[in-house]
């Protein structure tokens, strides 16, 4: 049996919050969006989704205000997708998530390192840096391959 999609019954922030990001491809689209994807082909071939999955998950994200569609070409059109300031605000949950699964599910070690870009210093549970001290945003870190990669 599926759970629901809805959860009108609590009165939840939690709840709520899962009903907009509350799948696996939800979270992987803005997880590949944090990485710098911008367009449709690039998630799909990042992610390896089906098209139609792929579609809904952009467009309830461009809905929710997560996203933002943006035109770079005409004649066709074709759009990119943008991380808006609401979507930017999900960071700090998706490292906090990523450490958790690297202390939980990676055996061999974290599949990404995620660095401060400035000194090189590792993402810490604080999201600052462990060198210089730093609060770390998504435009301040680089990320690259770890061990469990």
């Amino acid at each position: 049996m599926a759970l629901p999609r809805t959860y009108e019954t609590q009165n939840c922030s939690i709840a709520r919050a899962l009903e907009v990001v509350g799948d696996r491809w939800t979270m992987l689209v803005l997880r590949t969006a944090f990485e710098g994807i911008r367009r449709f082909d690039d998630y799909q071939d990042r992610l390896g989704v089906a098209r139609n999955v792929l579609t809904d998950r952009l467009s309830r994200l461009c809905d929710e205000g997560l996203l933002r569609r943006v035109r770079y070409q005409e004649r066709p059109d074709r759009y990119e997708y943008r991380l808006t300031r609401k979507g930017v605000e999900l960071w700090p949950v998706m490292m906090t998530l990523m450490m958790w699964g690297d202390r939980h599910y990676a055996p061999d070690g974290p599949p990404l390192l995620v660095t401060h870009a400035d000194c090189g210093g590792a993402l810490t549970e604080d999201l600052t840096c462990g060198s210089c001290g730093v609060r770390l945003g998504p435009k301040d870190v680089e990320t690259r391959p770890g061990p469990g990669a």
